[in-house]
């Protein structure tokens, strides 16, 4: 049953902003590190959240929302932690390195006020169910593009800045991989994990707490979502 929203129009300023900053982004991370780091589950939704806003698909919103607002989460409490000199995980550890450019720290705070965009193109769009699979189906890709094609922990880099261990598909330590369990062991527990602990319990509260898209909104997912048929509803 599909429920009543707000207004299904994003305003115009918020496009035009949000593209501008991407537009900016998008270049320098290419330059700086390599086209790689687009594979990053952040940078794929700040794309997904770029065809949200223009397309008013709720699809698309939905499907970053689910995938990043609780990673993101921890980075804002870490970030907060670190003004208040109580770091929580340590990973906005370079948010505060006077090595890198402010410009670059600037940037990458994208992370902190992206999830906030998205539960607020979620509401104005509503909330499309299909997400937690749609967006399981591409963290699922690309687990697996990043650990079998592109470098692990501990590589040696072709320059500085290259990406390497993205998405964690090697452990936690950029430096060397996990040695807890197999590698293969590691990102089987990423492939359920993942979905079971951080993409479900956002979907649960997300279908919850936030209206439902409106009937003419409501369309079967693009070829993005790995399939050529609309996605079943997840309860």
């Amino acid at each position: 049953m599909y429920r009543s929203t707000p207004s299904q129009t994003i305003p115009l300023w918020i496009k035009i902003a949000f593209t501008s900053f991407v537009a900016v982004l998008t270049p320098y991370y290419w330059i700086e590190y390599g086209p790689t780091n687009f594979l990053y589950f952040c940078d794929v939704a700040l794309f997904l959240a770029v065809a949200a806003v223009w397309t008013e698909r709720p699809i698309f919103a939905s499907m970053a929302a689910v995938g990043i607002t609780i990673p993101q989460l921890l980075w804002q409490v870490d970030f907060v932690g670190q003004l208040i000199g109580v770091p929580a995980t340590g990973m906005t550890d370079y948010m505060f390195d006077p090595g890198i450019s402010l410009f670059a720290r600037g940037l990458s705070f994208f992370h902190f006020w992206l999830p906030m965009l998205l539960i607020y193109l979620v509401w104005r769009l509503g909330y499309d169910r299909r997400a937690f699979v749609a967006w399981t189906g591409i963290a699922w890709l690309l687990l697996v593009v990043c650990y079998f094609l592109m470098p692990p922990a501990g590589a040696q880099l072709d320059f500085p800045n290259q990406p390497h261990n993205i998405n964690y598909v090697h452990g936690m330590d950029d430096a060397q991989p996990q040695q807890w369990m197999p590698g293969w062991a590691w990102l089987s527990m990423l492939f359920v994990g993942l979905p079971a602990v951080i993409y479900y319990p956002t979907h649960l509260v997300l279908k919850t707490f936030l209206p439902g898209p409106s009937p003419s909104s409501s369309q079967p997912v693009p070829a993005i979502s790995l399939t050529s048929s609309p996605l079943p509803e997840a309860s």
